[in-house]
């Protein structure tokens, strides 16, 4: 139980730590940080974020960060760049390098070289008396005052500072881009997130059968297109306008009373006004209105006009469920 203790006890400092430094970091933000935002926001390149080592992987994250929000980013280690690739910094970049100290030789060797090269500098530092920070046109200052390991030694506190700072910078980027979520979903195409975004109820129902039954049409023949189109529903139509649906559960229910089957049409066991869904709505909103009213089966109309079914296994077939 003491050892269980200690764990938790360690683990609540390490978390108590870092949400301080955080709130630290808020009060940090002024006029260098609108600045830096401003110098990315109008940057005709890309912004190129450089560190070493956890710094670098700080790095890795904010690049990948910003190119799936809009803006334009790449990764260079502050190692190899003094060997060779710093080649691949453009006349229009701006240039970030991460750093905590500020005084790593590695950064020490690459910061004339930006300079040297005419492009802008903006230092993500913790420590504002260092070289990096003397030589950069803007700061943002991610200082920490202790890191959360135990030695105040290995990067805890300060990389979820320097973290938090690139998520800051590209939120404020996909505001003043105007970046919403159809433009989220253009750089998201992939997985159940992307699909979210940009799928249709159009780019679902197409791909079943069609199942329908005009209303004078006798019962038996409803069951027949219900089985044959395996929806566990039929449409039922006047002309091309849905006036209802049959489902496999109405059958159900009629079976459990004595009613004459073959005299039945399906006009008489439809539910009339059935829950509809436009084919140029979401597919995700397909599957809040199946949850919202326990169903499996929408039929997809516009102004009347039935086009046909969207059911539950769609969804769940492209993994929105």
């Amino acid at each position: 139980m003491k050892k269980e203790a200690t764990i938790i006890t360690s683990a609540l400092r390490t978390i108590n730590l870092e949400a301080a430094a955080i709130q630290q970091l808020g009060e940090q933000l002024g006029e260098e940080f609108e600045k830096a935002i401003q110098l990315f926001h109008q940057c005709t390149g890309r912004i190129v974020l450089s560190g070493i080592g956890k710094s670098a992987i700080v790095a890795q994250k904010i690049v990948a960060t910003l190119n799936s929000t809009g803006t334009p980013a790449i990764f260079l280690h502050a190692g190899d760049a003094i060997h060779g690739d710093l080649g691949m910094v453009q006349q229009n970049d701006v240039v970030v390098i991460i750093s905590k100290s500020g005084e790593s030789p590695e950064i020490k060797v690459l910061v004339p070289l930006i300079k040297n090269s005419g492009n802008t500098l903006v230092a993500m530092v913790g420590n504002l008396n260092s070289y990096l920070s003397k030589k950069a046109d803007c700061i943002l200052n991610t200082t920490v005052y202790q890191e959360a390991c135990p030695n105040n030694l290995a990067p805890t506190t300060s990389t979820t500072a320097q973290m938090v700072m690139g998520d800051a910078i590209a939120v404020c980027l996909m505001e003043l881009k105007g970046f919403d979520s159809d433009a989220f979903a253009r750089f998201h195409p992939g997985g159940a997130l992307g699909k979210k975004l940009y799928l249709r109820v159009s780019d679902l129902y197409i791909n079943n059968e069609k199942p329908q039954v005009f209303a004078d049409q006798s019962l038996r023949e409803a069951i027949m297109e219900i089985s044959e189109k395996r929806l566990g529903i039929t449409a039922v139509i006047e002309g091309d306008q849905l006036v209802g649906i049959i489902t496999d559960g109405d059958l159900r229910r009629l079976l459990e009373k004595e009613v004459d089957l073959k005299k039945v049409l399906a006009k008489e066991v439809m539910t009339a006004n059935p829950k509809t869904i436009l084919p140029t709505a979401m597919a995700v909103d397909a599957l809040d209105c199946m949850r919202q009213y326990e169903i499996m089966q929408l039929a997809v109309v516009e102004n009347g006009r039935y086009f046909g079914i969207v059911h539950l296994h769609d969804l769940v077939r492209e993994g929105l469920l």
